[in-house]
């Protein structure tokens, strides 16, 4: 907790170490993707440094059990996450995972169970939303393929798995967000507004948590093999249109906890 709370100054450390809101619970040291901006780890030849060391070792359901039981019991507006900057891939340890839900909720029935993944491994995410999994973000740097592929490098899935996990969490009633990577210029060309449309209408899509790509746009650019990025029309005028075709869909910057996903907003909530 020294570490993270106060090294790192995680927020969400800071969050379980306050007993408030959403809690993290890293679970995977390794990954199946080679993500070009990845913060967790990169490799000796690259000019840049991930921001915060990888977890090293594999938590057991039991150690998870023991700490996330008290946070959704006592907190307000709970969350559980699992998938966080300091880890790999959490669906690499799905087994755990669904141990540690099973688990949990024999002990409290309190708060929301949300896996932050690569959405790589659709079909263990079927096993997770069997075992009370609530919602789900799935980070992606575009909706494109063709964009996706060059940044995630993924070993063993493709970008096809990460709709059909979306897509399997909304056929359980799940949440379901992407952790949206936005980079003007590319975000907000019309290439990639058609194919988000596609998206959202495939997958049932219930939020887009909005977020700055944090990322030198040259070296972006040219690692992905990006050279002209089409016709743009400026992120606001994305999201106006986007909003104007599904009303339904949510914008924020976080996961909502259960009462938010219920529609039971209050004043409280809404300064945090």
């Amino acid at each position: 907790m020294n570490n993270c709370a106060l090294t790192y100054q995680c927020p969400a450390a800071r969050n379980f170490a306050l007993g408030r809101w959403e809690c993290p619970v890293p679970a995977s040291p390794a990954c199946n993707a080679n993500c070009v901006g990845c913060i967790s780890l990169q490799p000796d030849e690259e000019p840049i440094v991930s921001t915060q060391d990888r977890l090293s070792f594999k938590p057991s359901p039991e150690e998870i059990v023991e700490f996330t039981v008290p946070h959704l019991e006592s907190a307000p507006y709970p969350i559980i996450s699992f998938g966080q900057g300091c880890e790999g891939e959490p669906l690499l340890m799905w087994e755990s995972i669904r141990d540690a839900i099973i688990e949990i909720r024999k002990h409290t029935k309190k708060g929301s169970i949300n896996i932050n993944t690569n959405g790589s491994k659709p079909d263990a995410v079927e096993e997770l939303c069997k075992a009370g999994l609530d919602s789900i973000r799935v980070s992606t740097n575009s909706a494109r393929r063709e964009i996706y592929m060059p940044y995630y490098r993924p070993n063993n899935y493709d970008f096809d798995d990460i709709i059909e996990s979306l897509k399997v969490v909304n056929r359980y009633g799940g949440w379901t967000s992407i952790n949206y990577f936005v980079f003007p210029g590319m975000t907000d060309s019309v290439a990639e507004y058609e194919a988000l449309r596609q998206l959202i209408k495939s997958t049932g899509l219930k939020m887009i948590q909005w977020r700055n790509f944090n990322i030198d746009p040259d070296w972006y650019l040219g690692k992905i093999g990006a050279t002209d990025t089409g016709e743009c029309m400026g992120v606001k005028q994305l999201q106006e249109l986007i909003k104007e075709e599904f009303p339904q869909l949510h914008y924020g910057y976080f996961n909502p906890p259960m009462e938010r996903i219920k529609g039971q907003f209050d004043l409280d909530f809404a300064h945090h």
